[in-house]
This record gives structure tokens, C-alpha cells and sequence, in this order.
């Protein structure tokens, strides 16, 4: 009777403990759609950007920048970048808007770099991302 009960006990654990896949498949493509629209309302909190500047032999302030994308699944288009120029006493005299059209994947990033004249007086410059579109899912 022993042998009997315990192998109905081991079986019933081995079937129990079996996961149906079209359930886990489903709730796989159920978290990635609430990770989507969540990275889709917030690109700010997905989208970095960092960069540097050097003034070139004709005196314009070169920019190089870099903006990546730390999304899970969204990928990201039409991303608006502002700069701002300070002087060496921390004044504020110009900004500058970059649009970058192409798309950045998930864990990807993409280099951009602008040339601007009559930045002579340039001692810093900041950058941020203002918005970006989320590419629509196909």
C-alpha cells in the first residue's frame, strides 16, 4: 500500500508541476505589451543623452553627442535635443534644437554631431532630451 501511495503522491507532482507553454507564451506578450506602452508614454525616462563640444580652427563650437536608448522593447524616432550655450560666467546666451529621425532601437544609441558658428564665447553646453516618438509596433 506504501509503494502504492507514494507513487500516486510523485506523480501527481509531476503533473502538477507541468506549465501549459500557450500560457506562459501569453503572459510573456502580456508583460512585454505593459513594458511597451509604459516605455511608449515615458521616452524621457528611457532616452539619455550625453555629450561634448570643442571649438574648431574657423571658431565654431562642434558638437558631439550621443543619445541611447535604455528601453526594454519601445524603439524611438523623431527625438528633439536642446542645448543649451553658457558663457565662462555661467550666463545663458543661446540654445540650439537637434532632431534626430532615425529610428534607435532598444539598447541601442546613435551619434550625432553639429557644427554651430558664432560661438565663440562658448564655455559650456548642456544637453536634454525634450521628447521622442515611439515607433509603432508592427
Amino acid at each position: 500500500m506504501k509503494p502504492a501511495f507514494s507513487i500516486l503522491i510523485i506523480s501527481f507532482l509531476l503533473f502538477s508541476c507541468k506549465s501549459n507553454p500557450k500560457s506562459e507564451e501569453k503572459a510573456y506578450k502580456e508583460e512585454k505589451e505593459s513594458l511597451y506602452s509604459k516605455e511608449k508614454k515615458n521616452p524621457l525616462k528611457f532616452l539619455k543623452v550625453k555629450g561634448d563640444f570643442h571649438k574648431n580652427l574657423f571658431g565654431q563650437t562642434v558638437i558631439k553627442a550621443t543619445v541611447e536608448n535604455k528601453a526594454t522593447v519601445c524603439t524611438y524616432k523623431n527625438i528633439r535635443i536642446k542645448m543649451l550655450f553658457y558663457d565662462k560666467n555661467n550666463n545663458l546666451f543661446e540654445n540650439h534644437e537637434e532632431l534626430i529621425t532615425e529610428n534607435i532601437s532598444p539598447g541601442n544609441s546613435n551619434h550625432f554631431k553639429s557644427r554651430f558658428s558664432a560661438q565663440k564665447k562658448t564655455d559650456s553646453v548642456s544637453f536634454s532630451i525634450m521628447n521622442a516618438i515611439a515607433v509603432e509596433k508592427e
